[in-house]
């Protein structure tokens, strides 16, 4: 077992919802902000593009936001279905998207990017 993930002998429940986060930053976050980030940094501009991939990325931010109501990290403790996000969400700035929109997410940015090991990263 990793000190980041579930197991899924002891913790059934728990590795589930893990690898259901796990899921939805690979599928989601991962390519709907990477598809906006392409079309804003073209040189030719395709504003149907860069709107419809920029507001999905920020539908689902706004899916962490509810995630993280009362809670630090995505299922409660700093996990890999953090580290696999927060990868993508870090980046935000550089697609015009403020996480002053996402307070919780843009506190959960500021606390991993806290941690020591993403400092010395």
């Amino acid at each position: 077992d990793s000190k980041f993930s579930r197991s899924a002998v002891a913790d059934p429940k728990g590795y589930s919802e893990e690898v259901q986060w796990l899921f939805f930053a690979h599928g989601g976050i991962g390519p709907m902000q990477g598809q906006a980030g392409h079309f804003i940094f073209r040189s030719e501009k395709i504003p149907y593009a860069i709107t419809r991939y920029t507001n999905e990325t920020k539908r689902l931010y706004a899916v962490l936001e509810t995630q993280l109501e009362g809670r630090e990290y995505l299922l409660g403790t700093y996990g890999i279905a953090d580290i696999k996000a927060f990868g993508w969400v870090r980046a935000a700035p550089r697609l015009q998207i403020s996480l002053d929109e996402f307070p919780r997410v843009k506190a959960w940015v500021e606390r991993i990017e806290a941690r020591p090991a993403v400092q010395a990263g």
